[in-house]
């Protein structure tokens, strides 16, 4: 059994227990089911991607598994005498094997393109952000960048101070982003340049 929590923009991370609050989703996968449990607050648009995600893992498996769909304080059959289990987390998941977003993201995205499938502009994105990663560039470095990437967008005619990109950079790092979400935005941001959208 498998228990992965939803991020906002759908990305699945694999944890060992779930913390049933009212603004998480989690899917809980044993294989012949995949249950997909709501908080009570969690907003549309995000049930809206996670259904999208339950539906592409199910499309991959040759043996299809029941989608079973449950609401907080809703719950029923099988899944609610698993609750307790699943708060207190599975035994076969071992400290240290939680994998990172971007390595889950990067995987789904690598099986669409293995399949046949052009990338779309989410899947440029992953992959861009993921070759950042491995750069291992500093979190300070990751901070300094975004901040460049950022001002040259906003000042397209002038190139930004250094003073602004000290300043940006040092704010950046006080939003406590983590490693990740700084090489999605910079990928993000590099991508949607070479769009031309900001121009």
């Amino acid at each position: 059994m498998q228990i992965y929590s939803v991020s906002d923009k759908g990305t699945l991370t694999k944890v060992k227990n779930a913390n049933f609050d009212e603004k998480r989703v989690f899917i809980i996968d044993d294989f012949k089911t995949l249950y997909v449990w709501f908080g009570l607050k969690v907003s549309e648009s995000k049930k809206a991607l996670t259904t999208q995600k339950v539906n592409k893992i199910n499309d991959k498996r040759s043996n299809p598994a029941t989608i079973q769909y449950l609401t907080q304080d809703q719950e029923y059959g099988a899944f609610l005498a698993m609750m307790d289990f699943l708060t207190k987390g599975s035994q076969q998941e071992k400290s240290g094997e939680r994998r990172s977003e971007l390595e889950l993201e990067i995987e789904d995205t690598m099986e669409l393109i293995e399949a046949g499938l052009d990338p779309d502009l989410e899947a440029e994105i992953t992959l861009a952000a993921y070759n950042l990663a491995q750069e291992k560039k500093s979190y300070e470095e990751l901070c300094r960048l975004l901040a460049e990437t950022q001002l040259f967008l906003i000042k397209i005619k002038s190139k930004p101070s250094e003073k602004d990109i000290t300043k940006k950079a040092k704010e950046i790092h006080q939003s406590s982003s983590t490693y990740e979400e700084l090489c999605w935005l910079i990928a993000e941001l590099r991508k949607l340049k070479e769009q031309e959208v900001f121009s």
